[in-house]
């Protein structure tokens, strides 16, 4: 694919990365904490969790998914009972203040609070100051004890991979923001997932769909030792647990921002609307923009012998394919009915239509865009091979061999299944996601530079041998070959010009 120079920001610490790195004095400091502090405190917040658990239990009971009853007194009482043993639960975790700046709109006012950045399980805290209800994923309510406390709140349950309950989530949140205060408000995590908080990453529109006013609010966690973060390559949710409880102090930061009333344009287009909410909120945090979603994480998480080298372009081109509609979940029952007829144009190059045909898609601005990513000689025409194999790339990244395999079905000779150099080079600088890829150092390390053509059994056999396969025998752009660690099947070292 094409180079991409047109992304609005600069991806630079991974926002799905986390990492702790200890001094020698964190490190006596905790162990100190571990064997003194930590079991008192794992006690009290074990207790206090238990206490409130048949608070909601009982106040949860006989109540309506659709309808907001009235408020009893006993109800109001065990909501007090609620926020108060909550309270003292966070004071135990180590939060014993927390500043807040700003003041929270009235329901009538805001239906929707928008929060950020998303970061730890710990972002729960406001919404039990508040008993706010949120969006959440559906797996959440069979948490012991804790899903209990999550239903009490009325949340909105998501599943994720199934697009009618995305819809269905969308509907309700609508429902409840046009209700006129009658729900409890809805603190959203338009990111959609926990990051590293090193900036905010693309909203989802969900909360901005309804076109009514938001109120963001901003999370800060001013540690030095930042035991919060809990994301997708990290320290886990128990670990962090207990190096959070042997903190002595764990400060927060909530401020409420100025309510935001869109403008006729973004009450029309949500996506303006989050965007616009999103720099406001990036602004008072004094943080970049990442243009990532949660749908590109396991892009920019690769990993193994065929991992993604630069992201950039396909980040570009998964964004696109999820406008045209073509996600994860759909890619899968498709993927092998369109090898199958890549297969058949046996490399005929094809134009814009003949895509939208093969898609069976009309030819949209986006279309245009991702057909243009292709067209390397400018002529309009395009291998769609190479389509296919960034589509499985971008959808199926944890899975590089199968597609790998793919992409020989369509590439290779029918008569003894081997693939030319020349292909096997396009097929990887759309996997790795790299230009001018030389694969003479492969070549030369199985027989010989004469050999110019490959099984995917031969293929597959060494790259299973030699675990830093890109790093020892590829040459790319910006990334030369390590030549002094390159060998040959025999083990005998060779260099380039061998």
């Amino acid at each position: 694919m094409k180079a991409v120079n047109s992304r609005a920001s600069t991806v630079g610490r991974n926002p799905f990365i986390h990492e702790l790195k200890f001094t020698m004095t964190e490190k006596i400091k905790i162990f100190l904490m571990s064997v003194t502090v930590f079991p008192v405190r794992l006690l009290l917040v074990s207790s206090l969790m238990f206490l409130a658990w048949p608070f909601a239990f009982i106040a949860s009971m006989g109540r309506s998914d659709y309808i907001m009853e009235p408020q009893s007194w006993w109800r109001r009482f065990v909501d007090v009972c609620l926020r108060a043993l909550m309270r003292a639960l966070w004071f135990c975790v180590g939060f014993h203040w927390i500043k807040v700046k700003g003041e929270r709109a009235k329901p009538s006012e805001v239906p929707i609070l928008t929060m950020a950045p998303h970061s730890s399980y710990f972002d729960a805290i406001p919404v039990t100051m508040n008993m706010c209800s949120i969006v959440t994923k559906l797996e959440s309510r069979s948490i012991p004890v804790w899903g209990t406390l999550i239903s009490y709140i009325r949340p909105v349950f998501v599943f994720r991979s199934d697009q009618a309950s995305r819809r269905k989530t969308v509907e309700e949140i609508k429902r409840r923001a046009n209700s006129g205060g009658e729900w409890p408000q809805i603190m959203i995590f338009p990111e959609g997932t926990c990051t590293n908080r090193s900036g905010l990453i693309l909203y989802k529109a969900g909360a901005f769909i309804p076109g009514l006013p938001v109120q963001p609010v901003v999370l800060r966690y001013p540690n030095k030792l930042d035991t919060i973060t809990w994301t997708w390559q990290g320290p886990g949710a128990f670990k962090l647990l207990w190096l959070t409880l042997c903190q002595l102090h764990n400060p927060m930061e909530i401020e409420y921002l100025p309510i935001y009333t869109p403008s006729k344009e973004e009450k029309e287009n949500p996506v303006l609307f989050a965007s616009n909410v999103r720099k406001l909120m990036a602004k008072a945090l004094e943080l970049p923009l990442i243009d990532l979603s949660f749908d590109d994480r396991e892009i920019s998480l690769s990993h193994g012998p065929l991992s993604i080298h630069d992201d950039s372009s396909l980040l570009q081109f998964h964004q696109l394919v999820c406008r045209l509609g073509l996600r994860a979940e759909r890619t899968d029952s498709l993927l092998q009915d369109q090898v199958q007829r890549a297969r058949d144009l046996q490399g005929e190059r094809v134009n814009l239509q003949e895509v939208s045909t093969f898609l069976n898609l009309s030819i949209t601005h986006t279309l245009t865009e991702v057909h243009s990513l292709f067209d390397q000689r400018g002529d309009g025409l395009i291998d769609i091979r190479l389509f296919v194999i960034a589509l499985s790339t971008v959808h199926r990244p944890s899975q590089a061999m199968e597609t790998l395999k793919l992409a020989f079905k369509m590439f290779e000779s029918e008569d003894n299944g081997y693939v030319l150099e020349e292909d096997l080079a396009a097929i990887l600088e759309i996997m790795l996601g790299v230009r001018e890829l030389d694969l003479s150092g492969l070549f030369s390390a199985l027989s010989g530079p004469e050999t110019a053509k490959i099984t995917y059994a031969e293929l597959h056999h060494f790259i299973e041998q030699h675990p830093h396969f890109v790093q020892d025998y590829l040459d790319f752009e910006n990334h030369p070959r390590n030549f002094s660690q390159t060998k040959n099947c025999n083990g005998l070292s060779h260099s380039k010009e061998d």
